[in-house]
């Protein structure tokens, strides 16, 4: 017989998908890296069991014990499933700019939510940082996971996504591209990649109301670069731990509406039903085309599934509230 233990072993080895139509123009290959088929329909999957693995191992998370996480969604999603096979209790706080679609299916998977304001300093005690932190205080036998912190959610991309993408091309990837959030993804797959051939270029995804971009070019946290913004995983008004400036080349800031409407055009263009964060990466890839040349493999990491959310970039009247629709 032919199966797996439980879904955690299903983690891992998603494909890797040429984008044909909406790059048509560039000149490099483009292709996705669709993280959607893992089975929390997100990469968050990968450093969700990471950490966990972590934390047991150093004793940090013990027997019916609780993880108690911060999160836009994806990254508890990964988390439940851990919890559901190994017998944790889950507690999550995240946004209220988040999709009621991840605040559902958290629910589902048994996961008890705190819904937090997003408009307050992330020193706010009604932030869904400060809330996770407090909560981890309070309940015995808790572990907070930290994800924007914790350095084993870049350890879990150092050895699953990077030997996964070095494999896929052959070690003929010349460019990584991937949306910016807590830094996990880019700078894990980074480091692997980059001491396979340092000359890669790994191009990070910044929103416009975060500070990445202008810290990684000035050095400068300006407080005056942030503001709210509706794009979900994209950019921070803090610096978390897992971004290693020194790993990512540069960044490029794409708009809320620029990054809905091009993951409507996966949708369309090429069958790909794509979260919100994967319209900003492939935009940021259509933004920096001019640097491109006909010699260039470009892997661009697509997060998570569309499913997330369908009440919002992929509802018409969400959009038109929004003057984004055409």
């Amino acid at each position: 017989m032919k199966y797996l233990n439980n879904i955690l072993e299903a983690i891992g080895n998603t494909p890797l998908i040429k984008l044909n139509k909406i790059t048509a123009h560039l000149p490099a290959q483009v292709f996705g890296k669709v993280e959607y088929f893992n089975p929390g329909n997100s990469i968050k999957d990968r450093m969700a069991v990471q950490m966990v693995d972590d934390a047991e191992k150093a004793g940090l998370l013990k027997p019916g014990g609780t993880i108690i996480e911060c999160t836009s969604g994806n990254t508890g999603m990964g988390i439940a499933l851990v919890a559901a096979v190994r017998g944790y209790k889950c507690i999550f706080s995240t946004t209220d700019k988040q999709a009621q679609q991840k605040i559902d299916m958290l629910r589902a998977l048994g996961g008890t939510v705190h819904v937090c304001p997003t408009d307050v300093e992330p020193e706010d005690p009604r932030s869904y940082y400060s809330v996770a932190e407090r909560l981890s205080k309070e309940i015995e036998n808790s572990f907070w996971c930290n994800q924007y912190d914790n350095l084993s959610n870049t350890a879990g991309h150092y050895h699953s996504t990077g030997p996964e993408i070095w494999d896929q091309t052959d070690g003929k990837i010349t460019h990584l591209i991937v949306p910016v959030g807590t830094g996990g993804t880019i700078c894990g797959t980074a480091k692997f990649l980059k001491e396979k051939n340092p000359n890669i270029k790994v191009w990070g995804i910044d929103s416009y109301g975060s500070v990445f971009k202008k810290y990684k070019e000035t050095g400068i946290f300006d407080k005056n670069e942030i503001y709210p913004y509706k794009l979900e995983g994209v950019g921070e008004d803090i610096l978390p731990e897992n971004v290693n400036f020194d790993l990512i080349d540069l960044f490029e800031k794409v708009t809320d509406k620029d990054a809905a409407v091009a993951a409507r055009r996966m949708a369309r263009e090429e069958g790909l039903l794509l979260g919100y964060s994967c319209g900003a990466a492939i935009q940021g890839c259509l933004q920096l085309g001019d640097r491109l040349t006909e010699d260039d493999v470009v892997v661009v990491i697509f997060h998570d599934h569309g499913s997330r959310y369908v009440a919002k970039i992929y509802n018409d009247d969400w959009m038109r509230e929004n003057d984004w629709l055409d």
